[in-house]
């Protein structure tokens, strides 16, 4: 757990820096600024998502995923989690507030630096791969709190809850979550994340809450294939 709370440390540190630079930051400017993260996230997901062996379990775990999400409802719970939590810590003053703690949880949690790196400091001890992932993160916050403001703060718990829980499962999760798993899932994870640099740019909207369960869907299908 050391790891995930080091993890989680620089992600709140980041968002306060950011928050402090916000106050200075023109309109125009923090609307410049996301639409550049938007295409820098767009980025990150291209090079997780070529990551792929095998593009048709990618496709099978959109679809299959999107459709359990769309059962589920994940992406109006989200949005509804977004608007309690705005309500609740930023008093319907800050309109991004929902929206920067769902980009952030995503963009922090989806990735195989979270998995690989959660089940190293679970089964090993080994926290290297988490704490360089908590400079990344940092420094990512610090962008998105200047932005977004305070609801990227927040993303701190989502990860960990999910960073921690895997630290904590790993001798049990790290026999299903092979070499191939991890890369199918950040290749899933990937275009994931482009659909949420594609969010942070344009005014249409894509559902990456609904996609969600995409990520876990490789775990079955590679041993179905």
């Amino acid at each position: 757990m050391i790891g995930t709370l080091i993890n989680a440390a620089a992600v709140i540190v980041g968002s306060l820096l950011g928050l402090l630079l916000r106050k200075g930051i023109p309109q125009q400017l923090k609307d410049t600024l996301i639409s550049g993260m938007g295409l820098c996230v767009i980025l990150i997901g291209v090079q997780g998502a070529l990551g792929t062996g095998n593009v048709m379990l990618v496709i099978l775990s959109i679809v299959i995923g999107g459709c359990i999400g769309v059962a589920l409802q994940i992406e109006k719970r989200l949005d509804h989690l977004g608007q309690k939590l705005q309500k609740r810590f930023s008093h319907g003053e800050d309109d991004n507030f929902g929206k920067g703690f769902v980009i952030a949880s995503l963009m922090y949690c989806v990735g195989a630096m979270a998995i690989v790196g959660s089940l190293d400091s679970g089964l090993r001890g080994d926290h290297s791969t988490l704490i360089a992932k908590s400079i990344l993160d940092g420094v990512n916050s610090i962008i998105l709190a200047s932005t977004m403001g305070p609801g990227v703060m927040l993303s701190a718990v989502a990860i960990l809850i999910y960073q921690g829980g895997i630290a904590l499962l790993a001798q049990f999760v790290a026999p299903i979550l092979t070499d191939r798993a991890v890369t199918e899932m950040s290749a899933v994870g990937g275009v994931l994340i482009m659909g949420i640099g594609l969010n942070m740019i344009r005014k249409e909207h894509i559902p990456v809450g609904d996609l969600l369960p995409a990520i876990l869907v490789p775990l079955a299908l590679i041993y179905v294939m």
